[in-house]
């Protein structure tokens, strides 16, 4: 459906997006994890038309993705990471407006504000100012106005930032149902908890660069563990501490051991070794490598301002 090939954006001497090559399948819910200042935003803005690559291609079921070509960016619903609202206008009036930028009239437009009012609960407060609602109230709406076109290819750039769990997952709620209809989503952020839970497939990208592809499993796979245990760091637990910094990768912080064995090192060995120094069995945790261990051991651990 969407295909970016080699795609390059530069802001004077900084590339934003090195040779981006990306294919996005219909119906696919795509999942865009970076940093700040990765090129996440800057990946967006030029599938959606904002910017202009300096070099590579964007097309949309074969149509190129140029600000000319009006046929293939209606096809599209960009959510924005900053609100796209007017404040003193009420929900339906935006929703109005929106619409008819896309062509919508009469009947046909009431017809779908009513149905996307009521889709994320908003009904109620059609007619109330914007800048009456709450933060996630406002992200709903900003949502539903992306849609009221019905496009093939939704956008969403970090469309949760800011709100309440409940709000967050009720967005969740909504893209996951729409997604069943069919709908392609591209979902651009930083928390792995989202991506983890709506995506079904995952692009790291950092510096401009994507730096790995691939389903959560195929993700995890890429790690050069297989496991974590964890168990309190004591002097009861210090003579197992040291046995096993040999046999795999033991860090410590907040009273905390980590260990994360070598492939070669079998779990029952671990556990003959806790119980030769009298550790009962209640004192480890196992876990598997998380989407946020990928992304921190491909991306690194210097914070991003």
């Amino acid at each position: 459906m969407l295909s970016l090939h080699s795609v390059t954006k530069r802001y004077g001497p900084v590339t934003a997006l090195d040779s981006i090559s990306l294919e996005i399948p219909r119906g696919e819910f795509f999942g865009l994890l970076g940093p700040n200042g990765a090129g996440k935003s800057t990946l967006m803005s030029l599938v959606a038309g904002l910017r202009t690559p300096d070099a590579g291609t964007l097309t949309l079921d074969g149509l190129p993705l140029t600000a000319a070509n009006t046929a293939a960016r209606t096809a599209l619903g960009l959510v924005p990471q900053h609100l796209a609202l007017y404040e003193e206008l009420s929900a339906d009036q935006n929703l109005r407006i929106f619409g008819e930028l896309y062509g919508l009239r009469g009947a046909d437009l009431r017809s779908r504000i009513d149905e996307a009012l009521e889709s994320v609960q908003l009904a109620d407060r059609r007619r109330d100012q914007v800048k009456t609602f709450s933060g996630g109230m406002q992200r709903r709406l900003n949502l539903i106005a992306a849609l009221l076109h019905r496009p093939k290819l939704l956008l969403c750039d970090e469309p949760t930032v800011g709100i309440d769990p409940q709000s967050r997952n009720a967005i969740f709620d909504f893209l996951e149902a729409r997604a069943r209809e069919g709908l392609t989503v591209i979902y651009s952020t930083h928390y792995m908890e989202e991506a983890t839970r709506l995506c079904s497939r995952i692009g790291i990208i950092d510096h401009g660069k994507l730096h790995a592809l691939g389903t959560l499993d195929e993700l995890l796979a890429r790690l050069p563990f297989e496991e974590e245990i964890r168990f309190p760091a004591s002097d009861a637990t210090a003579p197992l501490a040291a046995q096993l910094s040999a046999r795999g990768e033991l860090t410590t912080d907040d009273a905390t051991h980590r260990f994360r064995p070598h492939p070669d090192f079998k779990l029952s060995t671990f556990f003959a070794l806790a119980e030769a120094h009298a550790l009962p069995g209640r004192l480890f945790t196992s876990q598997r490598p998380t989407l946020e261990a990928v992304f921190l051991h491909l991306t690194g651990r210097t914070l991003r301002e």
